[in-house]
């Protein structure tokens, strides 16, 4: 094992360095082993599979719209729905109770 007390700050560098490639190369080999394994137990159970890699490098983050409010209950304005989803369980007691849906719409 290496004495690390003993080395320079370019020497820790470069072991940092080396460390992270061989880590790489690692990854890749074990990644393409792991690959090769799962071919192989397939064609061995008479199936085909197509692997598709997914680089994080070119996933795209999906964006989401802010859905404005449609509904709110008339006494307590902290309560509110979008009218996506499940309703809201004071919109379902208060449409149970004989009043309009309609009538909690916001203008």
């Amino acid at each position: 094992m290496t004495d690390l007390h003993n080395k320079t700050l370019e020497e820790l560098h470069q072991l940092i360095a080396d460390a992270q490639t061989q880590l790489k190369i690692t990854q890749r080999k074990q990644h393409k082993e792991v690959i090769a394994k799962i071919k192989v137990l397939a064609d061995s159970i008479g199936v085909i599979v197509d692997i598709h890699e997914n680089s994080n490098k070119n996933v795209s983050k999906k964006v989401s719209a802010t859905v404005s409010i449609k509904y709110r209950h008339p006494d307590d304005t902290s309560k509110t729905w979008t009218g996506r989803g499940m309703k809201p369980k004071w919109l379902v007691e208060l449409t149970n109770a004989g009043r309009d849906q309609n009538d909690f719409l916001i203008s």
